[in-house]
């Protein structure tokens, strides 16, 4: 039998994401970002990035402890926001309510999953989005096609970080199905 101190102890070593509850809300607003980062513009640009999509950041990733994967997730949109926060907005030609809306949804995420991770970026994913911005943003001066790659980009991530969640989740589930037995023998 577990007690509610042993119980606590298991999650906090286990690790938060295992034990945490908003990983199940991930998909709904995942899905609202996605659909709003399609409605926000008009067709996605066939533009290729200067800067390749890093595809190995995302195949490493995938073979981490689900907290470093959770982390991973919540720093990725963090860095989504943040290009999003960019001076040089006025040039888009987007619609500004879906635009907002947007943000607001990617910024729920990050609450939600502050809730789950607690470690800091990676700087391999730091570097990514600095160079990202540098080439595209900061050299035209956040031209209205420089923030079309941005906006493609960012749905290529978003894309990566659903299919990440998803196979994090029977991981969680298995964990919460578990925690809740201990609880009941309690």
């Amino acid at each position: 039998m577990i007690s509610w101190t042993g119980l606590f102890i298991l999650c906090s070593v286990l690790s938060p994401a295992l034990c945490c509850d908003w990983l199940r809300h991930y998909g709904h607003y995942s899905n609202i970002s996605l659909t709003l980062i399609r409605l926000m513009g008009g067709q996605l640009t066939e533009e290729e990035s200067p800067v390749s999509f890093p595809y190995k950041l995302y195949k490493h990733i995938r073979n981490t402890e689900v907290g470093s994967q959770v982390v991973f997730i919540r720093d990725s949109l963090v860095q989504i926001s943040d290009l999003y926060r960019h001076d040089n907005l006025s040039f888009v030609t987007w619609d500004t309510d879906n635009t907002n809306r947007f943000r607001m949804s990617i910024d729920r995420q990050i609450d939600g999953l502050n809730t789950c991770a607690n470690k800091q970026v990676d700087n391999s994913l730091r570097k990514y989005y600095r160079r990202l911005r540098a080439r595209t943003l900061n050299r035209t001066g956040g031209s209205p096609g420089s923030w079309e790659l941005i906006r493609k980009e960012t749905q290529l991530h978003l894309e990566q970080l659903d299919l990440l969640v998803n196979s994090i989740r029977p991981s969680a589930a298995a964990s919460r199905r578990s925690s809740t037995t201990s609880q009941q023998q309690l």
